[in-house]
Parts: structure tokens; C-alpha cells; sequence
């Protein structure tokens, strides 16, 4: 009885997946034809065109919405304990947003073509793709230039504040004098602190190195500091009954528990700085960078080129909080909130 029941479950679950792709599948193909038609709002033909752009939306949404109803019951299956078995997750997971994506990418493609947009407007994502592809070249080096300003930013600061949330631990002067400030501090807005820094040192890199850096500093510094000082009493008084010197309760008990604040940390400043490049190249680069690159494109009405660095920047600061969220796992793996409740 069991069994039956087992195998009626995954028969269901396979003709309702079958059923959302069908539904998928059909949604984009219906949005396509329009779309190679070139109908625009001007007809009887063109208004027909558009009711079939907003059918295959709405059926392109239907069969993303059923495919995560599948993704999850998968997601809930017991987990195994191999990293392969959590990569494949990840995997899974991510698919119903790549194709949610994917359907409103198209249905945006036959919309700005159906009403006619003036391309100086909303430039249709074929034209941002397009973009993409002809200007590499100037667009590979304006996110190498971001890159540098972030990750040396990133090193200076995020190692400042670590240390700095460690001389706070370990000196409880510090602490009482400095936290409020670091607090105050944080939320200073970078669109403030940019202009004046870029005014103070010139346009070079360097001083948007300086604000990322800045940026950087005090998420990491609170959240460290959190981590350092929140540690369970009973394994602090287990140490010392064990005559545990400062440095090996700080290296075997107040570093590991920290490291999911410490991560935690890691990941926002890594989003946040790269935000602040781009930000602070709005008010001086040197003639290149992301931020450069939308604003001179924006200025000049070239919407597919400022676009095409958004979405750069986008997908840059996407794989670094994941790749960042991966060697989280790797190092605290022992965590709670990586275990298996099953």
C-alpha cells in the first residue's frame, strides 16, 4: 500500500510538472510570435498582437508558479550530507527565478515594441543584449576599474574593522568609547560622504577605493564585535575553569562562534561597496568605471548602454555575495542553520 502510494505521488508530481513546462513552453512561444511579427498598438492586428503578449505572459506565469510548487517538494526530500547533493540544490532552487526572469524578459521585449516606447525611453531588452555584445571591450574594462576600487576598498576597511572589533573585545575602554561613534558613523549616507571625499583626493581610483572602504568599515566592525562578545557563558566559565590563557579562549572559542556574524558582515559589505563604487564614480572618475560609463551614456540619451552596465553590475555583485555565501558554508558548515532537520 506504501508503494502505491509512493508511486502515485511522483506519477502527480511528474504530470504537474509536465503540465507547468507545457504551460512555460507555450507562454514564451505565443510572446515570440508576436514578437517577430513587429505588430505595434496601430490596428485591429496590433491590438490582437498585444491581448497575445499579455495570454503568454499570464501562461508563462502560470507554468513558473506550478514549477516552483515542484522545486519545492523536491527542496523538502531529505537532505544528504555531500556538498554535491547541497550544489544541486542550489541549483534547483534557483530555476524557478531564471525562468520567472526569463518570461518577464520577453514579455518586456514585446511590450516596448507593441506600444511603440521611444527607445531614448525603455530600450527593449534585444537592444540592451545587443549592447551588450558590441560594446565588451569598453564595458570589460569600466568593471575592472570598479573591481579594483572594490576590492581595495574592501581589503583596507573590512581588515580595519576586524581589527578594530578586536582591540574593542579585548580593551572594554574601546568598546564604551568607540562603538557609539561606529554606530553614529554607519549612518552616514554614501551619497554624502562621496563627493566630499572625491573633492578632498581627485577623481583616481584611490578615493573611491577610500569611500568603499569607509562603506565597508563599520558593517563588519559592528557585526564582529557582536559576535565577538556574544559567547555562552558556560563554555567562557568552562575555559577558564581549564586556566584557558586570553589568546586560546579569543582563538578557540570567541573566533568560531563570531564567524557567522563575521560572514554575515562579509557578505552586506561586499554588496554595499560595490554600490559605493558605483556611486562615487557618479561624482568624478577618471574615465572609466560602471558608474562613469551610466553616467555619460545617460546624458547622451543611450539607455541600452546604461542598461547593459546596470545589468553588469548586477550580475557582478550577485555572484560575489554567492560565492561569498558558498565559502561561508564550507568554513562554518557546523552551524545550525546548515543542519539537516530531517
Amino acid at each position: 500500500m506504501a508503494t502505491r502510494t509512493v508511486a502515485s505521488r511522483q506519477i502527480g508530481s511528474s504530470l504537474h510538472a509536465g503540465l507547468a513546462v507545457a504551460l512555460l513552453i507555450a507562454g514564451l512561444a505565443l510572446m515570440l510570435v508576436v514578437i517577430s511579427s513587429n505588430a505595434a498598438l496601430t490596428d485591429m492586428w496590433g491590438a490582437g498582437a498585444m491581448l497575445g503578449v499579455y495570454a503568454g505572459l499570464a501562461l508563462g506565469l502560470g507554468g513558473v508558479m506550478m514549477l516552483s510548487s515542484v522545486v519545492v517538494r523536491i527542496l523538502e526530500r531529505p537532505r544528504a550530507k555531500d556538498d554535491k547533493d547541497w550544489l544541486w540544490r542550489q541549483v534547483v532552487s534557483l530555476l524557478p527565478a531564471l525562468l520567472l526572469a526569463l518570461v518577464v524578459i520577453v514579455a518586456v521585449e514585446g511590450l516596448v515594441r507593441g506600444f511603440a516606447v521611444p527607445f531614448a525611453q525603455i530600450p527593449p531588452p534585444s537592444a540592451v543584449l545587443a549592447k551588450l555584445f558590441e560594446a565588451r571591450a569598453v564595458l570589460l574594462r569600466d568593471t575592472q576599474i570598479t573591481l579594483l576600487e572594490t576590492l581595495v576598498g574592501f581589503a583596507v576597511g573590512g581588515t580595519l574593522g576586524f581589527f578594530t572589533a578586536v582591540f574593542t573585545q579585548r580593551f572594554p575602554f574601546l568598546e564604551r568609547g568607540l562603538m557609539p561613534y561606529a554606530t553614529l558613523f554607519s549612518s552616514i549616507p554614501i551619497v554624502a560622504l562621496a563627493p566630499v571625499v572625491i573633492k578632498t583626493m581627485g577623481v583616481d581610483w584611490e578615493s573611491k577605493a577610500v569611500v568603499v572602504g569607509i562603506t565597508v568599515f563599520f558593517p563588519i566592525l559592528l557585526n564582529t564585535a557582536r559576535g565577538l562578545a556574544e559567547v555562552n557563558p558556560l563554555q567562557l566559565d568552562l575555559m577558564r575553569s581549564y586556566a584557558a590563557a586570553p589568546s586560546r579562549v579569543f582563538a578557540d572559542l570567541r573566533i568560531p562562534n563570531a564567524l557567522p556574524f563575521i560572514f554575515n558582515g562579509v557578505k552586506t559589505s561586499a554588496v554595499l561597496g560595490l554600490i559605493a563604487a558605483i556611486v562615487a564614480e557618479f561624482f568624478g572618475a577618471n574615465g572609466a568605471g560602471l558608474g562613469f560609463r551610466i553616467v555619460v551614456e545617460i546624458g547622451t540619451a543611450n539607455l541600452d548602454t546604461v542598461w547593459a552596465a546596470i545589468n553588469i553590475a548586477s550580475l557582478v555583485g550577485i555572484t560575489v555575495y554567492n560565492g561569498l555565501a558558498l565559502l561561508e558554508r564550507r568554513v562554518t558548515g557546523w552551524h545550525s542553520s546548515f543542519r539537516s532537520d530531517s
